[in-house]
């Protein structure tokens, strides 16, 4: 194991990161390690924001998978590394737009014939 993967494994423990964070985390900094053929810190800022930008756009990862990896990215950078900080992007995903409920027009005639206002008394 390497000396960056037990920092971050250790930096992660000590925050009180589950176990299952530890491996997805680990998991989402070698992919990125195997992407550029580097060490993670030798990969600048910029090259992360492309490959998150690759995951999106080409290999058409959820945005939580790539919302998680751009999280593992800001922990190595920011705390394992101690990077200043960077806020790699992951844009939200497109909310579906809800349609309006179209009433029938029986619907609709029950509706007005309900709302007619009777003149107040007084």
């Amino acid at each position: 194991m390497s000396e960056l993967r037990d920092r971050m494994i250790r930096d992660m423990t000590v925050r009180g990161f589950a176990p299952r964070t530890h491996k997805a985390y680990i998991a989402a900094v070698v992919r990125l390690a195997k992407h550029y053929r580097r060490s993670p810190n030798e990969i600048t800022n910029d090259e992360v924001q492309t490959y998150l930008a690759h995951l999106i756009q080409e290999r058409k990862l959820s945005w939580s998978t790539c919302s998680q990896a751009a999280n593992a990215f800001r922990f190595l950078y920011h705390v394992t590394l101690n990077h200043p900080r960077t806020a790699f992007h992951v844009p939200l995903p497109k909310q579906p737009q809800k349609l309006p409920e179209i009433l029938a027009c029986a619907s609709a005639r029950r509706s007005r014939s309900r709302c007619r206002t009777s003149t107040p008394t007084a």
